[in-house]
């Protein structure tokens, strides 16, 4: 029969090993050399938390009621006195929770002798359930009292009613309160004088009368359960939502609507950079002003704006460049936030790509644009992409509100509290203190378009999953491709790109759905914006329309452009205003000196000479028909546009230069996304193969056992069955369980000489690489550094 848990481990079939590592894949990272390291490492601290972290709410409640009727001398527990506490609900309910303990090994042994892995008293509450220690550990007066069923009754019963008040908050947990030195209250000194409450001190070991915490025993705090039942309120089920159900239709077509709104308001907000670029604070991050200006560019909050503006960062659309200064000689250089080079290659894909590239950045970011804002522990703002808003645990937060809306059935719309509350069911210990995190998730959700109506659109469904690995991927690793269902599904649920659109006669053109990128960008240098949705309302302006001629269309192109592209009658006025836009542009030529005008028209130049408006370019007159100007030739020419004139480059040789302007944008950057959280995805060939490296591990331990190698002890006498060849971890493991049973161990180590000595101690404590023991007399205090240590053997 299997004793040690290593024992049980190596005992398990294969099936049942692999179905342990699957729950617990952090115990396999990396693989440890045999089933002795492996059960060290089931048992440790981080392990065991990371697997509690998991457990829903009535999973810890049966667990705490292991941990509450253990046997006082041989710390077993059984289902049956499991069952005993947990009376209220089905005893098969309990037992499938039992189950789910076991077969993590949170619990192991037979079920009439099961035993809880210590490590879970270590990272939990020390009142299960809210209940206080027994109250033979806490006082003995008290332990008199509460053997006395009857009197013990009696003696609540008899509580006044402010004695009682405090009885009622204690046994609800935690049973703990705490006291006033000087002056005791009236109600609680009661309770301390007929031993209900017992004063103990801010260690809670050892009882004072003076003390300043008193604690409630847990016998005591039971009975007054008599009504919900020792562990409180049982629920063996999650609290599903009644939520109302939306037509799915109708949910991806509010989603896909929000989703095209998110995209566009991004675009908005780097190109709004890519014309002003913004200054990187010296303390990291971007400014109140800048964001408010580009919120007011994208039409969105500024809430709405510094979470798109932490995901284009994230995602490497946009950077810091570094420009040189000019305010004062000699200032040095300063960064700004500017797009980067991978902004014009999303931009130029579809809008259903371009979303999931934000969407799939926004799921995978370490960063908490919610809040951006607010203020830190030091009182100070929190700025966008500063490094205040880093937030590790921020993916897994998204991902736990997700998967509980997909979780639900299709359509359901449950409101943000009665989904809170379902995360506070389903994992209790990981969402303690996350409500925050899980607000910002389902808002950020909304304002992507993963959500529509409140329900979970089809699209992101399928950007949630996460495929298994198959024959042919068997080591998990997923293609770069993987969200290519949810693109190909948000473009099934999106307008047909069109390619045309319609000119009104007030000079706006109205876009009927997505333009196609050629439209789209046309539209940029014709028209200016107006609207944005389903369809686009764009207006035609004479500044507009110098723009286009600026970028090197000619009339007769613009003509063209609009005939060809317009399902309805050019306009006469916008035929007039293109022809009378053209004769003008152009009608100016400048040039650099620093840079220079030039025109036939004498009287044009007198009129630019005299105009205050293009006073900053200091023009000076050099001939009747060419003025001059110290400033560089783009600074003329914006000024000069400004004021409402219309000049073009000339080169060297006269010949007019009409170029696009050179967009400006940041190096390219990395995306700035975090790995996936936790382990990777065991299951299948890969999973049986860390099974039976496991097991060759094992087989491989214990034939080095076979060749036994005598090892000199400080005494002088031969220590049986100590080996050198003994595995290190093996080592650790005897030493941590030595530690948790207070057994004595004999320990082979090297001293500082070199020389291989042995030792037979009683570990006290292992922690922070060394091992700290009493020797065999109890006399005195040894530490051995743990890379020293070659072997540990229990004493026979």
């Amino acid at each position: 029969m299997a004793t040690t848990f290593a024992d049980q481990l190596r005992s398990l079939p294969d099936e049942a090993l692999g179905a342990l590592i699957q729950l617990r894949p952090d115990l396999v990272v990396p693989v440890p050399a045999d089933i002795s390291a492996l059960a060290v490492r089931a048992q440790s601290r981080n392990s065991v938390a990371r697997c509690l972290d998991s457990l829903d709410e009535f999973t810890l409640l049966v667990l705490d009621a292991a941990r509450l009727s253990r046997a006082a001398d041989t710390a077993l527990t059984s289902v049956d006195a499991i069952l005993q506490l947990t009376t209220e609900v089905s005893a098969d309910d309990v037992r499938v929770a039992v189950d789910r303990l076991r077969v993590r090994f949170l619990l192991h042994g037979p079920p009439e002798a099961l035993q809880v892995v210590g490590a879970v008293d270590e990272v939990t509450s020390p009142y299960p359930a809210g209940l206080g220690r027994p109250a033979d550990y806490l006082d003995v007066q008290a332990a008199v009292l509460v053997a006395d069923r009857a009197r013990l009754r009696r003696t609540v019963l008899a509580a006044p009613a402010g004695a009682r008040a405090v009885l009622d908050r204690l046994a609800a947990g935690p049973p703990i309160g705490s006291l006033s030195r000087d002056s005791m209250a009236e109600p609680v000194r009661w309770l301390v004088d007929q031993h209900i409450l017992v004063p103990i001190s801010e260690a809670g070991r050892a009882p004072r009368p003076d003390g300043e915490l008193v604690e409630l025993p847990r016998e005591v705090g039971m009975l007054l359960r008599r009504d919900t039942g020792p562990l409180g309120s049982l629920r063996p089920f999650p609290p599903i939502p009644e939520a109302p159900v939306r037509d799915l239709k109708a949910v991806d077509s509010a989603g896909t609507g929000q989703a095209m709104e998110a995209v566009r308001a991004t675009e908005a907000i780097l190109d709004a950079l890519a014309t002003e670029s913004a200054p990187v604070l010296r303390a990291g991050g971007l400014g109140v002003r800048d964001l408010k200006r580009l919120a007011r560019a994208a039409g969105l909050d500024e809430a709405s704006a510094a979470l798109l503006v932490e995901i284009t960062y994230a995602a490497g659309l946009l950077g810091e460049s570094e420009v040189n200064g000019s305010r004062a000689a000699g200032s040095t250089a300063q960064d700004v936030f500017l797009p980067t080079g991978a902004y014009d290659l999303w931009r130029a894909t579809s809008v259903a790509h371009r979303w999931a590239v934000l969407a799939r950045t926004w799921l995978a970011m370490t960063r908490q644009p919610g809040l951006i804002g607010r203020r830190d522990e030091r009182d100070r703002p929190i700025n966008a992409l500063a490094p205040d808003a880093e937030r590790g645990g921020a993916p897994q937060a998204r991902r736990e509100a997700l998967d509980v809306l997909a979780d639900l059935e299709t359509g359901a719309a449950p409101t943000v509290e009665d989904l809170l509350a379902l995360l506070a069911w389903q994992a209790p210990r990981r969402a303690r203190g996350r409500d925050g995190a899980h607000r910002d998730a389902f808002s950020g959700a909304a304002l992507l378009g993963l959500t529509g109506l409140g329900a979970l659109t089809s699209y992101a469904r399928l950007l949630l999953v996460s495929p298994e690995p198959d024959e042919g991927d068997p080591l998990g690793v997923h293609p770069e491709d993987a969200p290519a269902d949810a693109v190909r599904a948000l473009d099934n649920l999106m307008p047909v790109p069109v390619d045309h659109f319609l000119v009104q006669a007030d000079l706006t053109v109205v876009v009927p759905g997505p333009p196609e990128p050629e439209l789209g960008a046309e539209l940029d240098d014709i028209a200016e914006p107006e609207s944005a949705g389903g369809a686009s309302v764009f207006r035609v302006t004479p500044a507009s329309l110098r723009r286009a001629l600026d970028v090197g269309y000619r009339a007769d192109d613009l003509h063209t452009l609009f005939r060809r592209r317009s399902r309805t009658p050019v306009p006469q006025t916008l035929t007039y205003l293109i022809d009378d836009t053209a004769r003008k542009h152009g009608g100016l030529r400048t040039g650099s000196a620093g840079s220079y005008l030039r025109s036939d028209d004498e009287a044009l130049l007198t009129e630019v000479l005299a105009d205050k408006r293009v006073s900053a370019a200091d023009l000076r007159r050099i001939a009747p028909t060419v003025l001059v100007s110290p400033r560089p030739v783009a600074r003329l020419l914006g000024t000069l546009r400004e004021a409402g004139y219309a000049p073009v480059a000339e080169d060297v040789g006269g010949a007019t230069m009409l170029t696009r302007p050179k967009a400006r944008r940041a190096p390219t950057r990395t995306p700035r996304i975090a790995e996936p959280a936790g382990p990777p995805v065991l299951a299948g060939p890969r999973l049986a193969g860390v099974v039976e490296q496991l097991r060759r591990g094992d087989i491989a331990t214990r034939a080095a056992r076979r060749a036994p190698v005598t090892v000199r002890a400080a005494q002088g006498q031969a220590v049986p069955g100590l080996t050198a060849v003994q595995q290190h971890s093996q080592a650790m493991a005897v030493l941590q369980q030595a530690v948790r049973d207070r057994a004595k161990v004999w320990v082979g180590y090297v001293d500082s000489h070199g020389a291989t000595l042995s030792r037979l101690v009683r570990p006290v404590s292992l922690s922070a690489g060394y091992l700290r023991a009493e020797d065999e007399r109890g006399e005195s205090l040894h530490t051995f550094a743990l890379h020293r240590i070659t072997a540990a053997v229990t004493e026979e």
